[in-house]
């Protein structure tokens, strides 16, 4: 583990979206913690988290020895951290882990990738595979006893998950399918079943990545390759689009005094210099305040 603080602040970029100074190879995540006031997100192939102040601009990184997929907060103030090798609780003040569950071990080409928690403090995140091989991953639980159980098997790049304001559908992007499935959700026992179609996006538009629910029901979809967020209406209807100066745009989380802020990843893996010479900000953490209001992050129930 390692740590160190920065002081970045946003650059102004006309009537786009405002950049923070911040330039992930491969940001995600981002997750507003109501307790401290901070926003976290991740650096995922580096084994960063990053726990910005966005009102003085000071950015804390801790680092893991591990890539790390995606970060939820615990009800006791730790991290659980989906992270290469499993599941791992994290203090932030020290940085110090803790294994909660070993998944897929005996598969190192694969790694954790974003997660979300539900209503019932339990954590799911989801595999896919390095090398790009088709149908490696799967979508996890974590309960909060500990137990990892699989939910959905054959992902191949396993992403955003998040649930309908009364809980009854999840949404869950999985990223070469083009497609953010709906399933019917039963809170109590944490059970998906009745997968279909929620929205379907042409390869020409990007591919879907990070997603989250607001206070209104509606879901913010990034597109990856695809240079916009998404609103769409809970029947599937686009609501409004949001064009990003960079085309990698991972996942957006509400947050703020008020979650009326909206914060929204991006990465620059991958694209050659001439592509990130056309994309400066490529990687840089934005904000904007889109006239909706977020929803508070559940807490793991550990």
């Amino acid at each position: 583990m390692s740590s160190e603080a920065n002081s970045v602040a946003p650059s102004d970029f006309a009537s786009e979206p405002i950049a923070f100074d911040i330039r992930a190879e491969l940001g995600e995540g981002p997750l507003w913690d109501d307790r401290r006031q901070r926003l976290l997100f991740v650096d995922i192939m580096r084994g960063h988290v990053h726990e910005l102040d966005p009102v003085t601009g000071s950015d804390r990184i801790v680092g893991f020895p591990w890539p790390i997929g995606a970060v939820a907060l615990a009800e006791n103030g730790d991290w659980i951290l989906a992270a290469a090798n499993g599941f791992h609780s994290a203090n932030p003040s020290t940085g110090e882990t803790q294994l909660i569950a070993l998944v897929e071990a005996d598969q190192p080409s694969n790694r954790m990738n974003d997660g979300y928690v539900d209503a019932h403090g339990r954590f799911w995140a989801g595999t896919m595979g390095m090398n790009k091989l088709r149908h490696a991953g799967t979508l996890y639980r974590l309960d909060p006893d500990g137990s990892v159980t699989p939910m959905i098997t054959g992902v191949s790049t396993s992403n955003g998950i998040d649930w309908s304001l009364d809980n009854r559908t999840a949404y869950y992007a999985d990223t070469p399918t083009g497609r953010v499935d709906t399933f019917d959700f039963d809170v109590t026992a944490g059970v998906l079943s009745n997968r279909r179609s929620f929205v379907e996006i042409p390869s020409n538009e990007g591919y879907p990545d990070g997603l989250i629910v607001d206070a209104e029901g509606f879901v913010w979809l990034c597109l990856w390759k695809g240079a916009a967020v998404r609103r769409y209406s809970p029947d599937g209807r686009l609501d409004r689009v949001i064009p990003m100066p960079v085309t990698q745009v991972t996942k957006c989380a509400f947050g703020g005094q008020d979650l009326s802020d909206l914060f929204i990843t991006s990465a620059w893996i991958g694209l050659s210099d001439a592509e990130r010479a056309k994309q400066p900000l490529a990687g840089a953490l934005f904000h904007l305040r889109p006239g909706v209001k977020g929803r508070p992050a559940n807490r793991f129930a550990r």
